[in-house]
């Protein structure tokens, strides 16, 4: 990057990092989320009577849905409780689940900023539950003149506003992810304890990185992001993450397309490409050391992979990680590494506010809108008139 260009960015940067540091105090903007401070639509005691529930149902699209698919996917073994997501529109899926249970039974989570989104209707009232005084059926929409919002007043079912100035898919630390995550069983203050600390204390990383992304998405030279995520465990994490970059950034003929690439599958089918095909692409790198005990025990009489002797799994992904790294070095390929230390409910609330701070940083640098999302909108009134 040419000096002046450095200079530019970063000037700009430090007025973008203190508006958003003035903002953080001030009610009605999304970036009071990120205050520990931030009053919630709910009271815990609201949840209450839910908790007896064994048994909860999401219903949403996108980031109505997928921080808390996250949440799960990642903290999965201290829930105790059953949880089904409806993400699609997937007519077996709904068959299956009205034949093999009672709903009454099953508490339902239903979430839509707009409260009209086609998909998230079509799935409610696919299954069927919407009734007078239900009282398994939680609500979080905007308090406004849509569909979701009148069928809680009109059936008297419970009800969670959605900040309207907070966007689907920031809207994870939210309402929209903290209900859903205390009716896991996830500690929600530990969540959000440090969500603000990777914004002020890692200005320095933030800065470097922001630039550096923002260069490359108006160069339009690498604009394929590739998550390489060698923890099983993190991969919704990364759908989520898909979603905020491609959504927020993918605009006026820039942005990066994200990819899911679980490795090291994925070493023995895409890894070809990735090394050796085109110079398009950016590689994040995933990685947690997971203390696993049990080894692999190999007979002295089976000498020819002796390598694998004594090693558990976590050990063979690490070295795997390491030689796929040390290969990119060689050969000048851009990546980043993100190592897992811990998994627990602050490491994911810090993963998921850098990564919408970073996000936002980089398309204002770049002079995109990072809130808005037109193209989709435009289908959305397509399907309306179709279906009209």
């Amino acid at each position: 990057m040419k000096k002046n260009s450095l200079k530019s960015f970063s000037d700009k940067f430090e007025n973008i990092f203190q508006e958003i540091n003035k903002k953080i105090d001030d009610t009605g903007n999304i970036f009071n989320l990120f205050n520990q401070n931030y009053e919630f639509s709910f009271k815990i005691k609201n949840l209450a009577q839910f908790k007896k529930f064994e048994k909860i149902a999401l219903v949403g699209m996108g980031g109505s849905i997928l921080g808390s698919m996250a949440i799960h996917n990642l903290l999965e073994k201290k829930i105790k409780k059953k949880f089904y997501f409806f993400d699609n529109l997937d007519e077996k899926k709904i068959i299956n689940f009205k034949k093999n249970h009672n709903l009454n039974k099953i508490l339902f989570l239903i979430i839509s900023k707009s409260g009209d989104t086609v998909e998230t209707l079509t799935n409610v009232l696919s299954l069927g539950i919407l009734k007078k005084n239900a009282k398994n059926i939680i609500i979080i929409t905007e308090k406004k003149n849509n569909f979701l919002y009148s069928q809680a007043k009109k059936l008297n079912l419970c009800y969670f506003q959605h900040k309207n100035y907070i966007g689907g898919r920031y809207s994870v630390l939210s309402e929209v992810g903290i209900i859903p995550a205390y009716l896991m069983g996830i500690d929600i203050i530990k969540l959000r304890s440090n969500i603000l600390k990777t914004f002020k204390d890692n200005k320095i990383q933030l800065k470097e990185n922001s630039i550096n992304l923002s260069n490359l998405l108006k160069s339009k030279k690498s604009n394929n992001l590739i998550f390489l995520n060698y923890i099983p465990q993190l991969e919704q994490f990364l759908f989520w993450c898909q979603q905020l970059i491609a959504e927020s950034l993918g605009k006026n003929l820039m942005g990066f397309l994200p990819v899911v690439s679980n490795v090291p599958r994925d070493h023995h089918s895409l890894l070809q490409l990735y090394l050796d095909g085109p110079k398009d692409k950016i590689f994040y790198v995933f990685s947690y050391e997971e203390n696993i005990k049990q080894k692999i025990k190999i007979k002295k009489s089976s000498n020819s992979k002796n390598y694998l002797n004594n090693k558990n799994l976590s050990m063979i992904k690490n070295a795997q990680r390491k030689a796929l790294i040390k290969s990119f070095n060689k050969n000048k390929v851009p990546y980043r590494e993100f190592k897992i230390k811990t998994i627990n409910e602050k490491t994911l609330g810090e993963l998921f506010s850098y990564f919408i701070f970073e996000t936002i940083i980089i398309g204002r640098l770049s002079g995109l809108d990072p809130f808005d999302q037109p193209a989709v909108e435009q289908v959305k009134v397509f399907t309306q008139n179709y279906l009209s």
